[in-house]
């Protein structure tokens, strides 16, 4: 025969176990999500614009008063942004999705962040690197479908030039500070294509390696960095002879890299790694590498997503590098004098490109 008392107590025994198991396992969903939440304890001035890939949005945060302005929805894949020399706008491309190519650029206007106006591609399709010429009013992109690198006038709403790469799969590029010179990678070809746009041709296509992806000027215009990705590797290129003058050791996927403002250190992105280096521009050396949380062990693992750098953007007073965390769906600040990670700023899905408006 079953006691009764035995059975009810063993009972509430288990209950009183599951209900503890219960509260663990809430607290531990708690401390996850503390975690992950929003860490922003900086302060400084600007607005930070973040292209939202997977999201397909733009998020307007507030570097001052720490909040986010809004998260702009879009009708298609965004890629990269830039901000005008004046600036009172920033523009992007609408690269498109697996589906539907994108082929335009959109403009929004930094005051009121309602205002847009497109502009269409009248060649090509899903459009990429995007910079602003010297001129306020026009813009370069560059297009994987098609391959063109392309010119165009934000007061007419349209295009002024098309220039082919003949190569295959043109990604980003960077201008010269002085020259009107443009530097356009080529993931597929492997390649850097050098064009001047005032010419309208081709001058020159290095060979840089496998994956050419990422790629910037110093601020004197004496060199290109551009990333391999599918060979983890940094081709150093002069930009008077257009030869590869070293080739530097980079981390998984090393996605894109920028130079401080002052020149003296380049930061590389090493997507699958999860990792920052930090090079010294002129010895070429390696002197620092940040490992984002989530990588260093299981607990991390659990306690924050897997981290992904990808895209970076100074701030032009000198002190702060923002890294998008695509995985975890954040940005992260480095501070450029203790290079270190301080803080972190939500975004919308898979944060990308970025710009900041002073």
């Amino acid at each position: 025969m079953i006691n009764i008392k035995n059975y009810i107590f063993l009972l509430k025994k288990l209950l009183l176990f599951c209900a503890f198991c219960i509260l663990l396992l809430v607290l531990f969903i708690a401390f996850i999500l503390y975690t992950r939440s929003e860490n922003y304890n900086i302060k400084t001035n600007g607005k930070l614009f973040v292209i939202n890939k997977l999201g397909k949005s733009v998020t307007v945060f507030d570097l001052e008063k720490g909040k986010e302005l809004a998260e702009i929805p879009l009708g298609t894949e965004p890629r990269e942004i830039v901000s005008f020399n004046d600036g009172k706008n920033v523009a992007f491309t609408n690269y498109g999705d697996n589906y539907l190519p994108g082929k335009s650029i959109t403009i929004l206007n930094v005051k009121n962040l309602a205002n847009q106006k497109k502009i269409q591609l009248t060649k090509g399709t899903r459009p990429y690197g995007i910079a602003a010429l010297h001129k306020d009013y026009k813009l370069a992109t560059v297009t994987n479908g098609g391959n063109s690198f392309v010119i165009l006038n934000t007061k007419t709403d349209s295009v002024e030039t098309v220039i082919p790469t003949k190569e295959k799969i043109s990604h980003m590029l960077v201008l010269h500070p002085t020259k009107t010179i443009a530097y356009v990678t080529n993931r597929i070809s492997g390649t850097v294509s050098v064009i001047d746009y005032k010419l309208q041709k081709i001058i020159k296509t290095i060979k840089s390696g496998l994956g050419a992806e990422g790629i910037d000027i110093t601020p004197n215009g004496d060199e290109i960095w551009v990333t391999n990705t599918l060979e983890n590797t940094i081709s150093v290129i002069n930009t008077t002879t257009y030869k590869v003058d070293e080739t530097l050791i980079a981390g998984k996927e090393a996605y894109r890299l920028k130079f401080t403002l002052d020149g003296k250190h380049c930061i590389v992105t090493n997507a699958k790694d999860g990792t920052i280096y930090i090079f010294d521009r002129f010895t070429k050396y390696r002197i620092k590498t940040i490992m984002l949380n989530g990588k260093s062990s299981f607990l991390q693992r659990v306690m924050y997503h897997s981290p992904r750098p990808v895209g970076i953007t100074l701030h032009p007073n000198k002190k702060y590098a923002f890294i998008a965390n695509s995985n975890a769906d954040k940005v992260e600040v480095l501070n450029l004098n203790s290079l270190k990670v301080v803080s972190n700023i939500n975004t919308g899905r898979v944060p990308d490109a970025m710009t900041i408006i002073d």
